[in-house]
């Protein structure tokens, strides 16, 4: 299948163009098209990094789905909602979403290939299916699943406009300052250590909204709510403010980690306009056992 675009914006990076008008496709998987020389620009390969100019046609050419590789696996899943267009897991601390170098099976992805069978969406590729945003391994909690690609482009692009609403749980060190927050940092890929993010003059725009729900003498109680979702968001937003989350090896280095095997931090409810009935649907999960025995150790 062939896309025709005619730009209409100036001086955009072609691969941050694309992403915004294809919120479909994720940009890394975009620019592999682009490197593929499998999109053209008024007929001629370019590089992602060009920048538009108005008038200039795309033509972006989809190759067929690749076969599926990853195969289904009979992993019990906590489903606190599903119907015939999507389901929301809850998502243990531990379990990766989707394979990748080091995890080609266990993971959330072999889990839903046995549950839903066929009836994901295809969009993000044979690893993903029917992942349209995802949480880090060691932080538990709510993921939403699509199962058709209509239903995946609508909500992509609901999620790029910040119209779905997630919240977190969070144990940090320390206690804020304030009762409620806003931090507004943007971020991108940390220069020194490639396995972390940062706050970076040109990162991603990155805004999260927190209130202390609790206080403890060694550390607080936080819920946040993310507006944009950055890779690592909370984990460095948190470390930015001087609290950074307990249980973090990678942005709490030297703090007490009370013997946790990841991040304090938990996905705990999701509002949004359902992508074709149109109610309005909020999920909510407990907060899992590993975070309740640390809260009894803080209090």
């Amino acid at each position: 299948m062939v896309l025709k675009i005619i730009i209409d914006q100036s001086d955009q990076r072609l691969d941050s163009y694309l992403a915004g008008k294809l919120p479909q496709y994720s940009r890394s998987y975009l620019q592999k098209l682009i490197s593929r020389n499998l999109v053209l620009l008024d007929g001629n390969p370019v590089k992602a990094s060009w920048k538009t100019s108005i008038g200039e046609t795309i033509s972006l050419t989809l190759p067929d789905p690749e076969p599926m590789t990853i195969k289904a696996e009979s992993i019990p899943l906590d489903i606190v909602f599903e119907d015939q267009w999507l389901l929301v897991v809850n998502k243990p601390q531990g379990m990766v979403v989707h394979p990748a170098a080091g995890h080609h099976s266990g993971t959330l992805v072999n889990a839903l290939l046995d549950h839903c069978q066929d009836d994901l969406s295809d969009l993000n590729g044979v690893v993903r299916p029917g992942i349209v945003h995802r949480i880090d391994k060691d932080t538990s909690g709510l993921i939403l699943v699509v199962k058709n690609n209509q239903v995946h482009t609508t909500l992509a692009e609901r999620l790029r406009r910040h119209e779905i609403k997630r919240t977190y749980q969070a144990l940090v060190h320390g206690n804020p300052g304030s009762d409620r927050g806003i931090i507004d940092a943007p971020i991108g890929r940390d220069p020194r250590n490639r396995k972390r993010m940062a706050i970076v003059a040109d990162g991603k725009p990155a805004i999260s909204h927190f209130a202390v729900k609790k206080r403890f003498a060694a550390g607080a109680w936080l819920e946040v709510r993310l507006e944009t979702g950055r890779t690592h968001q909370i984990r460095v937003h948190m470390q930015y403010i001087g609290h950074p989350i307990i249980g973090d090896r990678l942005y709490a280095g030297g703090r007490k980690h009370y013997h946790l095997e990841g991040q304090a931090l938990h996905a705990s409810s999701l509002d949004f306009a359902h992508p074709v009935t149109g109610e309005q649907i909020r999920v909510e999960c407990e907060l899992p056992g590993h975070f309740r025995e640390l809260l009894e150790k803080l209090r």
